[in-house]
């Protein structure tokens, strides 16, 4: 069966909302301690039934940013949320996450501007 042109941007559409679906899953999966350490790309793109390169190419085309980007900002939103919703220390939170605490404290500042201490302290004002 020949696709139709039409398809194609449908179907590129449909494996993004796949794509962000399974990393709201995954990670929450994550949090909740199902699943020991977040997954790769190409895990992912594996789990989608598709190559790592056709997620990325699909991806990148439909949102302008590489898929890494939507996943390390789902995991800082996930940190945001737990950090203003918990006690739990930032250690604590990193372990949760899968990150060793330093690391995490750079990977948030990164993209927050903040480290999760100043953050925590910020909404809490």
């Amino acid at each position: 069966m020949k696709r139709n042109e039409q398809d194609i941007p449908k179907r590129s559409k449909e494996i993004t909302k796949s794509y962000f679906r399974f990393l709201d899953k995954h990670i929450e999966d994550v949090v909740l301690g199902k699943v020991d350490e977040f997954m790769e790309i190409n895990q992912i793109a594996s789990e989608l039934f598709i190559s790592h390169k056709h997620l990325t190419d699909t991806v990148q085309k439909e949102t302008g940013n590489h898929p890494c980007h939507f996943y390390d900002l789902k995991i800082i939103d996930e940190a945001k949320r737990i950090l203003s919703e918990t006690d739990k220390s930032v250690s604590e939170i990193a372990r949760i996450l899968t990150y060793d605490p330093s690391n995490f404290s750079k990977f948030f500042k990164k993209f927050v501007g903040q480290t999760p201490a100043q953050f925590r302290k910020e909404i809490k004002k």
